[in-house]
């Protein structure tokens, strides 16, 4: 029987695909392996999947001086490098060697395509998203109005953890934050996982923080690629906390940054909003106290003429009384004493009955009188500014002068006048 060697055989299947093939085609597939030679050779595996499944995988190389060019024009079109996982459409031509067998030889690839793919599986994310009902979960969380214990997701020696901090400790108020890191990967395949466990330990110490702040320096878009990944930014949408990202890149949002409850441009960026989110409620708390210490000002000032008032007002009413009870007596008197002697005589037995009641009379007269003054006086009594003190109130004044606008600073001297007492004391904070 004629038989044929390896070789030759190998040589026949060349000499078909050479003769029944076209020079090249456009294929699209998954780069599932890649690596570079010393000589600056690509050589990958090409992968089709169905869900997890490969259904088809065939060998391809980029030669030196076809990659350095294609490469760095791809990267410079799409934002991204070339490597495992990316899917791309490429042009190739068909390669059967005797001993290396069949392969493809890439001599072009189509950036528009991948720029669609990612396009593509970014917006069925966020479909997917919005169709689980999670998309706004974290932007429907209210910002704590003092947000001062801050949970971080970031790599401990990322730059934009550095001035993120600096930003927060150098802030022009003084205000204090309490922040803890939870060390994640913020780039690559594993980000996502990374981050996700970072998620959970925070929301196992739920009420010990305000918020969580997501934040890492600048980088390409290949580094920033894993915050679009589907379950980080399902994770994110449904954190118990308001999340603020501070990812760092020009680009369109990521959607981790879409489902996050704030996104800020930069780390620095996020330390400036948290700083200016204490500004803000300094700011209302000065405001209340000054409008306070008006207002006590004011009634203070109201009440001491209201006082004045009401001591003059009793003074004459008391004067104009006195005068009017004298006068009408002093008129008994001389129609009395100016009253016909014979008229005495005959009434003196009628007048010794009179007497006594018109003795009481006045006595009464006078007593009603008296004690009409006595109230008027424990009415001013009451009213009196140490009466006023005695029931609570109390007088401040900072380095011996009564408050006006310019605000107490540490170290002045405070004095405290109560109905009892006059306390100095020496400001120490001021909250």
């Amino acid at each position: 029987m004629a038989h044929l060697t390896l070789f030759e055989f190998n040589q026949l299947i060349k000499t078909s695909l050479e003769n029944h093939t076209e020079p090249d085609y456009w294929v699209v597939a998954e780069i599932s392996e890649m690596r570079l030679n010393q000589k600056g050779h690509c050589y990958m595996e090409m992968v089709e999947k169905e869900g997890h499944f490969v259904t088809a995988k065939i060998k391809a190389n980029i030669w030196a001086y076809t990659y350095r060019n294609l490469s760095a024009w791809f990267e410079s079109a799409t934002h991204t490098a070339l490597r495992p996982g990316l899917k791309i459409r490429f042009n190739a031509k068909i390669n059967f060697h005797e001993v290396y067998g069949l392969s493809l030889t890439i001599q072009d690839i189509d950036p528009k395509f991948t720029l669609g793919e990612r396009a593509r599986k970014r917006q069925e994310a966020i479909d997917q998203l919005v169709e689980d009902g999670v998309f706004d979960l974290n932007k429907n969380l209210s910002l704590p109005e003092v947000p001062q214990r801050i949970a971080v997701i970031s790599s401990e020696t990322a730059a934009g953890y550095g001035d993120f901090l600096d930003q927060l400790k150098g802030n022009p108020g003084g205000f204090a934050f309490k922040t803890e890191l939870f060390q994640a990967l913020m780039q690559g395949d594993k980000a996502p996982e990374s981050i996700i466990k970072a998620l959970l330990e925070i929301h196992k110490r739920n009420e010990e923080f305000d918020l969580t702040v997501i934040i890492r320096g600048g980088g390409g878009q290949a580094d920033l690629d894993c915050f679009d990944d589907y379950d980080l930014a399902s994770h994110v949408a449904q954190f118990s906390l308001p999340v603020i990202t501070g990812i760092g890149h020009e680009r369109d949002l990521s959607i981790t940054d879409l489902v996050a409850h704030t996104k800020m441009k930069t780390p620095t960026a996020v330390a400036e909003l948290l700083v200016q989110s204490l500004e803000k409620f300094d700011d209302c708390l000065n405001e209340a106290v000054y409008c306070i210490e008006k207002a006590a000002i004011r009634q203070l000032q109201f009440g001491s003429l209201q006082l004045q008032s009401l001591s003059n007002q009793l003074r004459v009413s008391a004067q104009g009384h006195t005068g009017r009870v004298q006068q009408k007596l002093i008129s008994q008197a001389m129609a009395l004493k100016f009253a016909s002697h014979e008229q005495i005589k005959l009434s003196s037995i009628k007048l010794q009955q009179l007497q006594t009641p018109l003795k009481r009379v006045i006595r009464h007269q006078l007593e009603r009188q008296q004690n009409q003054l006595e109230l008027y006086e424990k009415t001013l009594e009451l009213a009196s500014p140490q009466s006023v003190l005695k029931r609570g109130y109390t007088i401040t004044k900072i380095n011996g002068q009564l408050p006006g606008k310019a605000q107490p600073l540490r170290g002045d001297l405070m004095e405290t006048i109560t109905a009892d007492a006059t306390i100095s004391s020496e400001i120490k904070s001021i909250n």
